[in-house]
């Protein structure tokens, strides 16, 4: 029997990946609103009421008020807002740190942010383990391209053909830090430094630190050897061996995938370490990872339909 899911937000960039991939899967029965539909309340109460998973595709206040429209009923939630990633209740939806279990038992998931994917990747294990310390200034320089930013980012870049690079979160208090904070189980806010260059997709996410300044005797190849124990057998995130990049590129005609490659660069004598994480930011950034969810909710194996 196939699972009903409802994409509420099935128009913006996020919800159409996710509905085109899904469209051929003989598992999933889409229930689709028109375009009549698409913002009637009535409407999308009973479609959420239907269906056995939702998915919400969704700014964040809308996305509060679908999980409301939904009480009563016995639906799932996958929500690719910001809106629940720190709320009480709710599974953080990033499988290779919380746990595969967790996610497929969860009536409530909130999918990660594709910076804080980056981030928590890259940080998180190595703060468990006990190699970085909670209390630690992190700082994360990031990249992404344009289709991160919804449509009305997509089109401003599209329409204007001088706008090379956009930086912005300048009054440092983007929606991304407490999730990046919290689920890396750090004392302080992260300092987030986000932009946007013109191409389409694909990310990067650094994490620069003074490794002599946090403890003389730790170094790169430490770091490195945790992530990979961390991620071992992982299908979706690799790490990456040192010495293999001479430079780490975002390009026009990237394929889209749901893969997440990460670095550790290190300086001779071992002092200073850059932390990079690369991935598509509609993929394990976004889509990817709430149809990684949705096949853990589904009890399928969780690369299924994925591009890796």
């Amino acid at each position: 029997m196939s699972t009903r899911v409802f994409i509420d937000g099935a128009a913006g960039t996020t919800g159409l990946e996710i509905r085109e991939r899904l469209e051929t899967r003989a598992e999933f029965d889409l229930l689709v609103l028109d375009d009549a539909q698409r913002k009637d309340v009535a409407a999308r109460r009973e479609a959420l009421h239907e269906a056995d998973i939702a998915i919400l595709c969704l700014p964040d206040e809308a996305a509060r008020e679908a999980v409301k429209l939904a009480e009563g009923s016995d639906t799932r939630i996958i929500d690719a807002s910001s809106a629940h990633r720190v709320a009480d209740g709710w599974i953080y939806g990033f499988p290779e740190l919380i746990g595969s279990s967790a996610v497929a038992s969860a009536r409530f998931v909130s999918n990660p942010g594709c910076y804080p994917t980056g981030f928590l990747a890259l940080v998180a294990p190595l703060v468990r383990a006990g190699l970085l310390p909670a209390d630690w200034l992190y700082t994360v320089n990031a990249v992404s391209g344009y289709s991160g930013g919804g449509k009305a980012l997509v089109e401003r870049f599209e329409s204007d053909a001088d706008l090379g690079f956009r930086t912005y979160g300048l009054d440092l208090a983007h929606k991304h830090r407490p999730e990046m904070k919290g689920h890396a189980g750090l004392i302080h806010p992260v300092i987030f430094a986000p932009s946007v260059v013109p191409v389409y997709r694909g990310m990067l996410v650094e994490v620069p630190l003074h490794l002599g300044a946090i403890d003389d005797q730790l170094t790169p190849d430490q770091l490195r050897d945790a992530l990979r124990d961390h991620f071992d057998g992982s299908p979706i995130v690799r790490v990456e061996d040192k010495g293999v990049q001479t430079e780490l590129l975002l390009r026009d005609d990237a394929t889209a995938s749901d893969a997440m490659t990460l670095y550790v660069f290190g300086n001779e004598g071992g002092y200073h370490a850059r932390l990079i994480a690369q991935l598509d930011n509609l993929g394990k950034g976004a889509s990817g990872a709430a149809i990684q969810n949705l096949n853990l909710m589904c009890g399928l194996p969780e690369t299924t339909g994925l591009r890796l």
